[in-house]
């Protein structure tokens, strides 16, 4: 049992509430169940009863157990002084140890236990206790509707959206409403791939903007720059590209004071990944695409069409770094530039969310309308969330579905919040 099915059991109303009375034999009457709450307090406001005859209005809160209100030291805080009423699965303090406010005031408490429709719970057991994948619903998805299917998908994909866009919406505010400087860190951590992303977010904090577009005309200089402030220029080897960078670093890094800040070898990682996908390429790749150009957030924000998107990204690395993948050690064949999956990988970890930042910053739903319409333009993603839908039987046709994929896995799946998915309620529902 967990504690969000008597959550559901409440905002809901399914339980018998024939001669309903609290653990006190409090006869009681629910008015109003009240609104739910996902922030701080407790679980619904603003909720109406009658308990022995008098109208309460306040909150209530939810808990698995009665001694969870002790646990959570709720009596203690005050946030918690308006409860009226304490709704529970079961009862198992004493009925000599009952629960209070801060005030020692004691708190109204219901249990469900003996109240809740036996198929329902059963009906609940059975799709939590699902063994058979991390996708508890698995094998019922058939049992689903598809439009409840879609609504669920729909949802998670907004949710997956605004929750990217805060992000990018709180580091706007740390840059003081800079969208620039907030574009080049966004676009920084998206081109660490998961492994590096870390890495290369703390770099271009270590690295202002500011000093990086003063040499936007010298690539070598560009290189220079991240790849000193990276902390990669430590290398002993004869190797004349890497004395260039390495003088060229010590004296722009004496000139705009960057050293203090400057990153050690080991924020970075090369383990068990192909050469092609190492930060010292993937810095190479960095470096072009602020070569010769001015304004990221501006080209990102106005291009509408994807295919001039695609190419804005289709990044070649120079030519140093196509035949070497760290400084003096040499590569058989070509190492070649971004491919289509990190430039739809980009777009879709970058500029969606940036788009949707942007749409709620100005209150402009076109933007967000445009980046739903760049991610049905981009091939689904591959990896093992997407293939346990497509094996559930939920195959996706665009990145559009596949983000919807993910974030239903790892935010309601995972998380075993089947009671906060519309597909998990249809298959409780009685």
């Amino acid at each position: 049992m967990q504690e969000s099915f008597v959550h559901y059991l409440w905002q809901f109303q399914y339980f018998n509430k024939t001669n309903l009375q609290t653990t006190a034999n409090e006869p009681l009457q629910i008015i109003s169940v009240g609104q739910s709450n996902t922030n701080a307090g407790a679980d619904f406001q603003q909720s109406c009863l009658i308990i022995n005859d008098i109208k309460w209005v306040g909150n209530v809160e939810i808990h698995l157990r009665t001694s969870d209100w002790l646990t959570h030291k709720h009596q203690e805080n005050p946030s918690y002084d308006n409860v009226v009423l304490h709704v529970v699965w079961e009862d198992d303090l004493p009925e000599n140890q009952p629960i209070t406010r801060k005030d020692k005031s004691i708190i109204p408490v219901l249990t469900l236990q003996n109240r809740a429709d036996r198929l329902l719970v059963e009906k609940y057991y059975l799709l939590i206790s699902s063994k058979q994948s991390n996708i508890l619903c698995a094998s019922q998805l058939p049992d689903i509707k598809e439009i409840t299917k879609l609504s669920m998908l729909d949802k998670a994909l907004m949710q997956r959206l605004q929750r990217k866009a805060e992000s990018v919406l709180l580091l706007l505010k740390e840059n003081t409403g800079d969208w620039e400087t907030t574009t080049y860190q966004w676009i920084a951590q998206s081109f660490g791939f998961k492994v590096n992303n870390e890495a290369f977010f703390r770099l271009s904090k270590a690295l202002p903007l500011a000093v990086l577009m003063k040499y936007t005309e010298n690539l070598t200089q560009i290189e220079a720059l991240l790849f000193g402030q990276a902390g990669l220029l430590t290398a002993e080897t004869p190797d004349a590209y890497l004395g260039g960078l390495q003088k060229e670093y010590d004296f722009l890094s004496h000139k705009h004071s960057l050293k203090t800040n400057q990153l050690a070898t080991h924020h970075w990682k090369f383990l068990r990944l192909r050469p092609a996908n190492f930060p010292t390429i993937r810095l190479a790749q960095f470096a072009q695409l602020f070569y010769q150009r001015s304004s990221l957030f501006q080209l990102l924000i106005q291009t509408e069409n994807i295919e001039k998107l695609i190419d804005f990204f289709n990044i070649t690395q120079s030519v140093y770094w196509q035949k070497h993948y760290l400084f003096g050690k040499t590569t058989e064949g070509k190492i070649s530039g971004l491919g289509k999956e990190s430039i739809h990988n980009l777009l879709v970890n970058t500029l969606v969310p940036l788009l949707v930042a942007y749409a709620n910053h100005k209150d402009n739903q076109a933007f967000t309308d445009r980046a739903i319409h760049f991610l049905e333009q981009i091939p689904a993603e591959k990896n093992h969330i997407i293939s346990a839908w497509t094996k559930a039987g939920i195959k996706a046709k665009n990145a559009f579905d596949s983000q919807a994929e993910i974030e239903l896995f790892n935010q309601f799946c995972l998380q075993k919040k089947c009671l906060q998915c519309a597909m998990g309620v249809s298959l409780v529902k009685i």
